[in-house]
């Protein structure tokens, strides 16, 4: 059975940082594109970042460059989404997800498994 769990998510104040992992059971993670979305409440989920099978080709959204870095180590089956600065408009649930196709992207319905998520807020 594949899974997908998220952890690291917590309580931070603004400035902080947080790393959260995503760590994969049953199928290697190097046969997946990997992406992190957030869903913060009342608003719709959102694209994060997201990298390729090897590791290359990070995306990030706007909101987030230059603060949140995604990385990935395939042969712990884990990737990581390092988040530093942290604002409270970054609180949300935070989501890992995987999808076969070998190249980024943010469309979230091109992701086709998905984890349960890890709450991470951020206090001012």
């Amino acid at each position: 059975q594949v899974q997908l769990v998220e952890s690291g998510g917590g309580l931070v104040q603004a400035g902080g940082s947080l790393r959260l992992s995503c760590a994969a059971s049953g199928r290697s993670l190097s046969f997946y594109t990997m992406a992190w979305f957030r869903q913060a409440p009342g608003k719709e989920r959102e694209s994060v970042a997201g990298i390729g099978r090897s590791g290359g080709n990070p995306l990030y959204a706007d909101s987030v460059k230059g603060r949140f870095t995604i990385s990935r180590d395939n042969a712990k089956n884990t990737v990581y989404l390092q988040m530093t600065s942290l604002k409270p408009e970054d609180t949300a649930v935070y989501y890992c997800a995987r999808r076969v196709a070998d190249w980024v992207t943010t469309a979230i319905y091109l992701y086709d498994f998905w984890g349960q998520g890890t709450q991470v807020t951020v206090s001012s």
